[in-house]
């Protein structure tokens, strides 16, 4: 392995290193089929198709529809047509490097500071990954605004139907009822996609939920066995055979106390927690790396403190999400934030222009709960 500094580092040798890495996690998420690789984005943005393309449009194929007509001898057949919609693809870029000095080196009996940096980085660009996950969709489940009037009462009516609210007081909702319990996930998925609810197949939750569907026995952790042999355990695991996935950047909201008042008819209620716990169907997300020109190199600055080296990486990848569309509606620069994905104005679902797909066809919903 090349040394770390600029004379002697091979980007190229290290690049093919970093590939060779194991990256478990984002390996599980693939395994569950709720991350899955786009042949369509590989087209568009990777196999120079579309050379410099940052955001595109690409068909999305409607369902074959229609009654079967009586098929007797005497009647003509008159042929159905298929509605091909439209649906917003994009990419987005990240980059980040780190600084070591030479005196850290000197003076600690040569530990390779460096070294640590490479055995971090494939955990490090996981995480930020998964943040533009969540940010996603936080988006999605915003989108109820966009579109002409049709398509905006579809988006409304997902966000309705895909969302399984249990955290509020009520008739129905007793305080053990408002955290997850063994039947909270079939019935979250049922709402949402219906006859289609087999498709769902990760769920990702707060560590808050996890604790309360582990004492519930209900979770069960994953483990894999690392270069050295030995087994450890994976920060996911599985509920009713489906991958949970646990970090703790998910949604929540604390909601303060109440106080009694009786003239008023307010009810005295505690403070608590409400928390998002996002579940996602096959194919629910589109995902490519479609490489940067330069994903690491190192610079080497030998002024400042006495000599630095700094590793830089970057990475750009391609995301579509099944059924739903991303519209680039309120974006500056041609890498989305995480702030403008998590902005409703920049997602529909898939539509023509007048009407949307049926919210079912979409594998993605949401549980609000306390922990």
């Amino acid at each position: 392995m090349a040394k770390f500094d600029s004379k002697t580092f091979n980007p190229e040798a290290f690049g093919k290193y970093m590939t060779a890495i194991p990256n478990v996690k984002l390996n599980k998420l693939r395994e569950s089929r709720a991350v899955v690789g786009d042949e369509r984005l590989r087209e568009t943005f990777k196999n120079n198709s579309q050379t410099g393309t940052v955001y595109a449009t690409i068909p999305y194929f409607g369902l074959l529809g229609g009654e079967a007509q009586n098929y007797d001898g005497v009647n003509d057949l008159t042929p159905e047509t298929t509605t091909t919609y439209d649906q917003g693809v994009f990419t987005y870029g990240r980059m980040n490097g780190w600084t070591e000095a030479d005196f850290s080196y000197d003076v600690t009996g040569g530990t390779d500071f460096m070294a640590n940096v490479r055995r971090q980085i494939n955990d490090y660009w996981n995480s930020i990954d998964q943040d533009v996950l969540l940010s996603i969709l936080k988006g999605i489940f915003g989108m109820s605004a966009t579109g002409t009037n049709k398509v905006k009462e579809a988006n409304a009516e997902f966000v309705e139907a895909h969302t399984l609210d249990i955290s509020a007081e009520g008739a129905e909702h007793t305080t053990e009822a408002m955290c997850m319990s063994a039947t909270t996930l079939n019935t979250a998925i049922q709402k949402a996609c219906g006859d289609n609810k087999s498709k769902f197949s990760l769920v990702f939750c707060h560590s808050s939920v996890s604790t309360n569907l582990e004492n519930l026995k209900l979770l069960t952790y994953l483990k894999y066995t690392d270069a050295e042999g030995i087994e450890r355990d994976l920060a996911m695991g599985t509920w009713n055979g489906r991958i949970v996935v646990i970090d703790d950047s998910l949604p929540y909201e604390v909601v303060p106390a109440v106080e009694a008042n009786e003239g008023g008819g307010i009810k005295a209620q505690d403070a608590y927690t409400k928390y998002t716990t996002y579940i996602l169907g096959e194919g629910a997300i589109g995902f490519e790396d479609v490489g940067v020109k330069v994903p690491y190199e190192m610079s080497r600055d030998p002024k400042t403190r006495g000599g630095v080296d700094t590793l830089i990486s970057r990475k750009r990848n391609a995301v579509s999400v099944g059924g739903v569309s991303y519209t680039k509606a309120s974006q500056a620069t041609n890498s989305p934030t995480n702030a403008e994905l998590e902005n409703g104005k920049n997602w529909t679902l898939v539509n023509d222009g007048k009407a949307a797909i049926p919210h079912k066809a979409v594998p993605i919903a949401r549980i609000i709960s306390r922990g």
